[in-house]
């Protein structure tokens, strides 16, 4: 059974994580506090975070720079971040939270609804990219030990190409089903992380064709 997925919760005010907690409580997920950016980026070192749900007023290190720290970081730089500010905030916040590397931005109060379905669908995204790091590195491991029996005694390597390819198609299959929940959705910032999902997968099927297909043979000169 995977663990679950971890949302990294980022707020200075108490009332305003317990607000977080209730309206995500019914998501099957593990909610992770952080009471300022410095807490934040602490909790980054040592966890894997499918998303970070991050206040933007913030007393010292406010949401923009812990965005800008996060984005830096090659370990973290991929993990899309939800900005969250309130409905008087200055103008240019918005514009501010997508330079930072935001994937969308939400003002308070907002209506729980959306943000639970906004974040189900990026766990959807994280779930499935988990998946496919999964079935890439069996692919390598195995194929790697098992490539030699393929080429000599082709029983052995032919069920463990079976069994790999059989895995590729069922993350195929559910790439085309979040692909149609994608598209239906009216938000169109989950666009480019499924586009990026998508185009690791087709890598990873065109890297697979290619470590299992016949090499053609080079005709012999007369």
């Amino acid at each position: 059974m995977p663990d679950r997925a971890k949302i990294l919760l980022v707020d200075d005010r108490e009332e305003n994580l317990i607000a977080l907690e209730a309206i995500l409580s019914s998501l099957d997920l593990a909610l992770v506090r952080a009471r300022s950016g410095e807490e934040a980026l602490k909790a980054l070192l040592g966890q894997e975070f499918a998303l970070i749900l991050l206040d933007v007023r913030m007393p010292g290190m406010d949401g923009f720079e812990t965005a800008a720290h996060i984005k830096r970081r090659e370990r973290t730089r991929d993990i899309p971040i939800i900005f969250l500010t309130v409905v008087d905030a200055e103008p240019d916040y918005a514009f501010r939270g997508y330079a930072a590397g935001a994937v969308d931005y939400l003002t308070k109060p907002f209506d729980p609804w959306v943000l639970r379905a906004k974040v189900s669908v990026f766990v959807d995204l994280y779930d499935k990219n988990r998946r496919l790091a999964e079935q890439a590195a069996l692919l390598r491991a195995r194929v790697s030990t098992e490539l030699g029996d393929l080429m000599g005694d082709p029983t052995p390597g032919s069920t463990v190409i079976a069994e790999l390819s059989a895995r590729l198609s069922s993350v195929e299959e559910e790439m085309a089903r979040l692909r149609d929940r994608v598209t239906k959705s009216p938000d169109s910032t989950l666009t480019e992380p499924f586009d990026h999902l998508a185009s690791l997968v087709a890598h990873l099927r065109a890297g697979f064709t290619a470590l299992t297909e016949p090499t053609p043979r080079t005709p012999a000169s007369s």
